[in-house]
């Protein structure tokens, strides 16, 4: 599920190696670190086509990815944490969608924003002293439900999660794998959503089966930067991503209040 509310219908006519381009380095990120390409694919490719087009779009490559993901490093899953993390965010959407349609979404986003600022500054700034050397059952399931509300409210559901797997201190491969192991069947559901509204389109599809050879070898890449990654250095780039998302979200909240 992407961050794809807070884009306007703001297409531009694009060359196709401009969206190869976009979804090669969305991608890459991706398969690198496990989350992180919303805050690449769905904005820019909102330049270059319809909204309503690069919003599924980016779901249906998530989808890809995952499963890509998933097949290659099935071995390193957790999986009682990935079917757990999943099985709370089903109870967290409906929330995140009273948020949405109720909520001063300003405040929202800022309030959220500056606590993954600060839980992102605080971990590189110093080692925290709350670490999970297990799984914690309960801090599980709230991660899973926030990642619902999240997923619900603004389609972006990889913070808590990105958090609670830094506080596991999963290995990088753990990491990657077992989010994608939540991401695939969670990005299945949303793209069955936009099935339902009419917005799986053979346009949808036509971008996708172009954008397969931009993908594909940015998945593989992706997976070799992983593997040589320490999980030290690791950590820190995982900190780093949640610094850009909690201060994308709070710079997005400040400009629409201006």
């Amino acid at each position: 599920m992407q961050d794809h509310l807070f884009f306007r219908e703001t297409a531009i006519h694009a060359s196709p190696l401009v969206v190869l381009a976009i979804v090669f380095l969305a991608t890459l990120i991706r398969s690198a670190f496990g989350f992180g390409e919303a805050l690449i694919a769905v904005p820019l490719l909102a330049f270059c086509m319809p909204l309503r087009v690069a919003a599924p779009l980016a779901v249906l490559l998530s989808i890809a990815v995952a499963a890509v993901v998933v097949a290659q490093d099935w071995r390193h899953i957790h999986l009682r944490s990935a079917a757990g993390l999943l099985a709370a965010t089903v109870f967290g959407i409906p929330f995140g969608l009273l948020i949405l349609t109720h909520a001063d979404q300003r405040w929202v986003k800022a309030g959220l924003g500056l606590l993954i600022l600060l839980f992102a500054a605080f971990s590189l700034a110093a080692r925290p002293a709350f670490r999970l050397h297990r799984e914690h059952r309960p801090l599980l399931l709230l991660s899973g439900f926030l990642a619902g509300i999240l997923g619900g409210a603004y389609g972006m559901n990889g913070p808590p999660l990105v958090i609670y797997g830094s506080l596991r201190q999963w290995p990088p491969q753990q990491f990657r794998a077992t989010l994608q192991a939540y991401f695939l069947p969670a990005s299945m559901l949303g793209m069955i959503g936009y099935w339902s509204a009419g917005l799986w389109t053979r346009a949808v599809t036509h971008e996708f089966l172009l954008a397969l050879p931009a993908m594909l070898p940015a998945v593989f890449l992706g997976r070799a930067i992983n593997h040589r990654f320490s999980s030290s250095a690791f950590l820190q780039f995982i900190y780093a991503g949640l610094l850009l998302i909690g201060g994308a979200l709070f710079a997005q909240a400040i400009a629409h209040h201006a």
